[in-house]
């Protein structure tokens, strides 16, 4: 078992000045209606800007989520394949990109209508809160078995500083630097975010580059009402992949990349560009939300093995929402009804190509080209019924349909065109109970549903979909605690078991042109025992413990694999126990150190439970000061990661015929950097 202490700060229900005194309970908005965290019957943590930026890299979620319970990360050195985030277990399967959570940024959303997400347009650097739910989230976003994570970024509407530049340098070649700007003039707001990436890597073949433009303009149209406009460029020309190296060779060399990656030059290359819009206008008692958004992708990549392992696509992904939130005066005179209705609808659609590679990197010919079209739509309603005496009911119920359709455009291997088409309805009903003012008990019943995305559904057997594959079902029920002991102490306890029939659950091709290429099928039943713990404890004037704690017995019941029965073992990918602490010092509001320590079990690597990777205890240090000066502001801030230079996987890959499950993380590494403020 590992355990873990890390310096990060996860706002709990009520956040803190430096003196200790109390403010105002925290908002959370991810349930799509806005209400203190107390009122909310569900695992909900709020994430503040201090602890995604102070002494960070400020290059993937995992640095300020480290301590949010219930989430696993993996993945954070390889920008091929980019980081993969489980919640509740939801997500580990994936090989790329993030599965199970609906990711939402600035109110709008870079989860796909097919499910999948990619995280590489989030702008840390301009990050000033996310809000976590763990647990399913279909009920109010659709097609997410895992939850939700919603990340808003800066305006210029709080702007303390007109212009900032941050710098850093660090170990393996890394480089980073960033520039923003932003600030109020009248009716109108902007923030605007220049960052620069190089990266030499730990690993062979694992260098990456990438440059990334995030920019918002907002505009006070009339009292209660604001339009917000929303543009993001990314250019990522390098991202290589060393591939997943076998036990032997961890032994040998953990720097290595595997031959295949370094013949057939794995990796990565991406752009994107991003628009969006969001209106909020009040409207009689009650808020209209109305989003629209597009966004274009050019994608190519070489995965780190021959055969059909050259893909390329073209995206485009846009859609357009609504909701109204509003209350209802109870006809007894008592607390009213609070309720929020809407509608999404999305599209993407995908033309793309893959080629086969022979083992010398020479493209032979063409295996597939076919456009991919996901078109989903959904209608939702929730409300939270006072009951009285401290109770509250809420109720949601939603509807969706998510159509997936191949149009087959490669006519070598006969046509291969068709469509599914999943009509899913989702529900919920929570009850929240307030023993004191600072207290809360809740339990919740919830169903959710998570289609196969167009990667999950490719026929081993040519192209086209996979006839075999079924979207996967979940059944979630839970019972949880959240409150503030005294000034001193936040804490959150959630209890949870999920139900999931129809797991979706990965494979590797053994032979032909397609072995080594990782497929999907379904599992009869899985069951996740979970529980969660966090604490936010404030020691004195100058010390703070911020803490978290995961169980996770996550296994399957109904599931043969080559003719035996796997009932009984762990799903893979996801460790049994997980901890993770960080202790602050905070002398001044210009100073600080946080020491944080990581506690992780040993990860099954595949479904047999056959080979895992061992557990391991990290420690990590990070510090920063500030110097004022007039109006400028210098800040000297830096981090070493893995402080006892220990051996560790910083990704399993699973379910692998070859062998080559583990991606070794870098031994001690660290960075430093300076930030100047105007």
């Amino acid at each position: 078992m590992v355990i873990t202490l890390t310096l990060v700060s996860a706002a709990g229900p009520t956040a803190r000045a430096q003196d200790g005194e109390t403010l105002e309970g925290i908002k959370v908005t991810a349930p799509r209606l806005e209400r203190d965290a107390l009122d909310t019957p569900a695992a909900v943590t709020v994430v503040d800007e201090q602890s995604i930026q102070r002494g960070r890299q400020r290059r993937s979620l995992d640095e300020g989520l480290a301590t949010v319970p219930g989430l696993f990360f993996q993945n954070r050195y390889n920008f091929a394949q980019g980081l993969r985030i489980s919640s509740r277990g939801f997500g580990a399967r994936a090989p790329f990109g993030v599965r199970g959570l609906q990711v939402r940024l600035d109110g709008l959303p870079l989860t796909l209508p097919d499910g999948q997400s990619q995280l590489d347009s989030i702008d840390l650097d301009s990050a000033q809160r996310i809000e976590v739910r763990r647990g399913p989230a279909s009920v109010l976003y659709g097609n997410a078995t895992g939850g939700v994570i919603d990340i808003t970024t800066a305006d210029g509407t709080a702007m303390q500083q007109d212009a900032v530049i941050r710098a850093d340098t660090g170990s393996d070649d890394y480089n980073r630097i960033n520039a923003r700007t932003g600030g109020n003039h009248g009716d109108w707001a902007h923030h605007l975010s220049l960052t620069g990436l190089d990266y030499g890597g730990f690993r062979e073949q694992s260098r990456a580059k990438r440059a990334r433009l995030h920019g918002k303009v907002r505009h006070e149209l009339s009292d209660g009402h604001s339009l917000t406009g929303i543009a993001t460029l990314l250019d990522a020309p390098v991202g290589e992949d060393p591939g997943g190296l076998r036990d032997a060779q961890v032994d040998a060399d953990r720097s290595q990349a595997t031959d295949f990656a370094r013949r057939l030059d794995a990796g990565q290359t991406v752009t994107q560009q991003r628009l969006g819009l969001v209106y909020k206008g009040e409207f009689g008692t009650g808020e209209v939300t109305a989003r629209a958004h597009y966004s274009r992708r050019d994608f190519g990549q070489q995965l780190p093995f021959p055969g059909s392992s050259l893909i390329g696509f073209e995206r485009d992904f846009f859609g357009t929402g609504v909701s109204y939130e509003d209350e209802l005066t109870s006809v007894s005179g008592g607390a009213p009804v609070r309720f929020v209705i809407g509608a999404d609808w999305d599209r993407q659609i995908d033309d793309r190509e893959r080629f086969i590679v022979n083992t010398q990197g020479t493209t032979v010919r063409r295996a597939e080209r076919e456009d991919q079209r996901a078109t989903a739509f959904g209608a939702f309603a929730q409300a939270d019924i006072p009951l009285g005496a401290g109770w509250t009911a809420t109720l949601g119920v939603r509807g969706d349909r998510t159509r997936l359709a191949i149009d087959d455009r490669f006519a070598a291997d006969g046509d291969q065109s068709g469509e599914r088409t999943f009509d899913e309805p989702s529900y919920l009903a929570g009850l929240s109970y307030r023993p004191a003012p600072n207290h809360q008990l809740y339990a919740n019943v919830a169903t959710a549903f998570e289609t196969p995305t167009f990667t999950e559904f490719a026929n081993p057997d040519g192209g086209g979909f996979n006839p075999d594959v079924e979207p996967q079902q979940a059944l979630n029920r839970e019972i949880g605690a959240r409150g503030q002991w005294g000034e001193a102490l936040d804490y959150e306890l959630a209890l949870f078991s999920v139900r999931v029939d129809d797991e979706l659950v990965a494979f590797e091709a053994s032979q032909g042109q397609e072995a080594d290429r990782t497929f999907f099928e379904n599992a009869g039943r899985t069951r996740r025992n979970g529980l969660e713990l966090g604490v936010d404890w404030f020691i004195g004037d100058d010390w703070r413990v911020n803490a978290s704690y995961t169980y996770a017995d996550y296994e399957f019941r109904v599931f043969n694999e080559d003719g035996q029965s796997l009932r009984g073992n762990q799903l893979p990918g996801i460790p049994r126990h997980e901890a993770t602490g960080e202790l602050l010092w905070e002398p001044s509001l210009d100073s600080y150190i946080g020491l944080t320590t990581q506690l992780v079990d040993s990860v099954y690597v595949n479904n047999a439970n056959s080979a895992e990777a061992a557990g391991y205890a990290l420690a990590h240090l990070r510090a920063g000061h500030s110097w004022h000066h007039g109006n400028g502001e210098i800040t000297v801030y830096g981090r070493l990661r893995n402080l006892f230079d220990r051996a560790y996987p910083a990704n399993v890959r699973i379910n692998l015929d070859s062998g080559g499950f583990f991606e070794p993380a870098p031994g001690r590494h660290g960075f430093i950097g300076v930030k100047i403020g105007f």
